[in-house]
């Protein structure tokens, strides 16, 4: 087996998919093949134990401690993927492990142990800062294929969890279940209820499918032991095919000739054209940065259009990670999406209830998040109560990175009378 073999066998092992894909790369490059006969001892009880162990062909058995009771010697049987000698609680191996057949295994020695234990599933280093997007798509791996998801202090709220946070990290949740060579390229999302902001989520994996070339995964977000979201994902390795691109990206500035909000607001704070009441009220706010940092092509003359188009990229540096990268554009694509089907609608006094009901996103090519893209909205149609748009993403280059659609409720605001009813 090739280095790239030995990568992509290793990135189907349920126990290292949570790993960052360097670390994986790292493993492959460290492990050793090991080979036994039918009825070779591969450990034996009270012995020490080399390292983690990986079948890649063949079966062994394994054998309970000699003083167990003959109820509790459970003998089971190693197949393809699994594992043995980590986790152990000492240095001497608790079983005996025998092949059955002729048994092939990779071996990670005991010194590379710390390949297993990586900072954050995105970054096997002890980088002293991460990106605050990087944070917020950080999960914590309970168990194979169940990860818990935060709403960080400074994570954008918006009276609930922001529809891109239960997008990236349910992504992110799916992403490290696949192997690492395998990258999403097509995902379709149900906002289901209102998530807590205050609460953990935790987003449990389903594996739908595992293929040669495409792997499917479903994932449910659960807060208070409710669905409050599912995502469906394909995942495909890398191959060459046909090309083509009919799309166009609009001749705008670029993002070097923008302003992004901060400026934004600092010049309407001292724009006389502003009331000073306004200004006023609005120095009082207290500003949080956001994780994406936005430039807008268009002044607001043209706000009352069914679109919209705008520069955006991450704040801070992130991992060289594509499924990272793909995760945090998973995150981004919500901001400011279905509120362009309000446009045409906007006057004086308005107020509206907004909520995402569904989002679909494919990746056509590779995308570095940490870079200028240019997201391009346009709102096609509004009816009954939804108003739907979609959505284009482009590199510097003029590449079509993505597309995407969403469909969200969209309601006047009830007025409240003198005398509200009680909700109970």
């Amino acid at each position: 087996m090739d280095r790239e073999q030995v990568t992509e066998f290793l990135g189907q092992v349920p126990l290292l998919q949570c790993l960052p894909g360097s670390s994986i790369r790292r493993i492959a490059a460290a492990v050793q093949v090991r080979r036994y006969e039918p009825g070779d001892y591969v450990a034996r009880e009270g012995e020490p134990v080399d390292g983690l162990y990986i079948i890649l062909d063949g079966q062994a058995e394994v054998s309970a401690p000699a003083n167990a009771e003959e109820a509790n010697r459970p003998d089971y049987v190693l197949n393809k993927y699994d594992y043995f000698g980590y986790g152990t609680n000492s240095s001497d191996h608790q079983v005996n492990v025998v092949a059955l057949s002729k048994l092939t295994c990779l071996v990670l020695p005991n010194q590379y142990g710390h390949l297993l234990q990586p900072k954050t599933i995105w970054n096997a280093e002890d980088t002293p800062e991460h990106s605050l997007l990087e944070q917020i798509l950080h999960l914590e791996p309970l168990e194979v294929d169940i990860f818990r998801g935060f709403t960080l202090p400074d994570a954008p709220v918006f009276r609930q969890v922001f529809g891109g946070q239960l997008i990236g990290q349910a992504l992110a949740a799916a992403s490290k279940t696949v192997d690492c060579l395998k990258m999403v390229h097509s995902l379709h999302a149900i906002f289901l209820i209102a998530g807590d902001s205050n609460m953990p989520i935790i987003y449990q994996v389903h594996r739908a499918r595992d293929g040669s070339s495409f792997a499917t995964r479903k994932v449910e977000a659960k807060q208070k032991g409710l669905v409050i979201f599912t995502l469906i994902a394909s995942f495909q390795k890398e191959e060459v095919g046909f090309e083509h691109q009919a799309a166009i990206m609009p001749d705008v500035p670029p993002p070097e000739q923008l302003l992004n909000l901060e400026e934004i607001r600092e010049r309407r704070l001292t724009d006389p054209r502003f009331p000073a009441q306004y200004r006023n009220s609005a120095a009082k706010k207290k500003l949080t940065p956001w994780p994406i940092e936005m430039r807008f092509c268009e002044d607001s003359a043209s706000q009352h259009k069914p679109s919209l188009n705008y520069w955006f990229r991450a704040r801070g540096k992130l991992s060289d990670d594509q499924a990272l990268h793909r995760c945090v554009v998973a995150y981004a694509s919500d901001l400011l999406f279905s509120g362009v089907s309000l446009n045409p609608h906007r006057e004086k006094g308005l107020k509206t209830y907004s909520l995402s009901l569904d989002h679909s996103i494919w990746f056509h090519k590779p995308v570095k998040a940490d870079d200028w893209l240019l997201y391009v909205i346009e709102s096609p149609s509004a009816h009954g109560g939804r108003g739907f748009v979609t959505g284009r993403m482009f590199n510097r280059q003029g590449e079509l990175v993505m597309s995407l659609t969403q469909e969200a409720l969209s309601r006047r605001e009830k007025a409240r009378g003198p005398n509200p009813r009680p909700k109970l």
